[in-house]
């Protein structure tokens, strides 16, 4: 019987596992990827939350460019410290962004651009702020904010006050009152520097003599600002463009009659 009897039957089962394992990889690809995200949006509310200066001391900050020597740019809060860009707290070897002419300073050790009331050093950037209101309470309404543009040059800062199709800048030769308003506000906003100024004004074609036109006109705007209580020594030159240089297609577009007030750079 012991011939007889069968042999026990094994069955083997093989545990198959599918892919097998992935490891922590993807917990650190994600982690990457939050981080980016979070230095994305900081730096996008850093780009809204800061005006240029304070954006130019953070990029300096990360990225020096000029060389400092025995000066921190730590402040009491946020950006309330000297920065990089300040004149006075650069090495004798450095010049400074914060002024439109680094190096030029007066006897007394003030910048060109210091206030005439003395309120500090001030720049193009302050001027367009005290304009548009960036840097808080704005000089002009935003009814006269519409016919203000104002851009920084090689030749310094222009201001360009321009007629509307509503809005005339000039009665014949005369400034309008809406010219006068924004020529009161272009002059207490240039009072925080003192560089010199020039003035060129365009009219649209049509007219009689648009040259002769021009001309009068400049020396109206002149006029204007030294009422305002800019000093005429500042003033080195008064231009009358004519129709010439016309802005917008149609030579005669209200459009093209404007005033610039040009806020020149320190000639070294």
């Amino acid at each position: 019987m012991a011939a007889d009897a069968k042999a026990p039957i094994i069955v083997k089962r093989k545990k198959i596992i599918q892919g097998g394992h992935h490891g922590g990889a993807w917990k650190v690809a994600y982690a990457d990827f939050v981080t980016a995200m979070m230095a994305f949006f900081l730096l996008m509310w850093l780009l809204g939350a800061t005006n240029e200066k304070q954006r130019k001391g953070i990029a300096d900050y990360f990225n020096p460019s000029i060389p400092i020597n025995k000066v921190s740019g730590g402040g009491d809060g946020a950006f309330g410290g000297d920065s990089v860009f300040t004149e006075v707290a650069l090495a004798n070897s450095g010049t400074g962004a914060a002024l439109l002419a680094p190096g030029l300073e007066t006897q007394n050790g003030t910048s060109d651009l210091e206030s005439e009331e003395g309120g500090g050093e001030a720049s193009f950037d302050d001027v367009q702020a005290a304009l548009s209101g960036r840097g808080g309470e704005s000089l002009v309404s935003d009814l006269l904010a519409r016919h203000i543009i104002s851009e920084i040059s090689d030749e310094g800062l222009i201001v360009e006050l321009f007629a509307t199709p509503d809005a005339p800048l000039f009665q014949a030769e005369a400034p309008t009152p809406l010219l006068t308003a924004l020529l009161e506000a272009t002059a207490e906003a240039a009072r925080l520097v003192r560089n010199e100024i020039a003035i060129e004004v365009h009219v649209a074609a049509g007219g009689l003599d648009p040259w002769s036109l021009s001309v009068i006109r400049s020396d109206g705007v002149r006029s204007t600002l030294v009422g305002a209580g800019l000093p005429s020594a500042r003033f080195q030159r008064i231009t009358g463009f004519g129709a010439g240089q016309p802005v917008m297609r149609d030579p005669g577009a209200p459009r093209n009659e404007r005033v610039e007030v040009i806020l020149l750079r320190h000639r070294l």
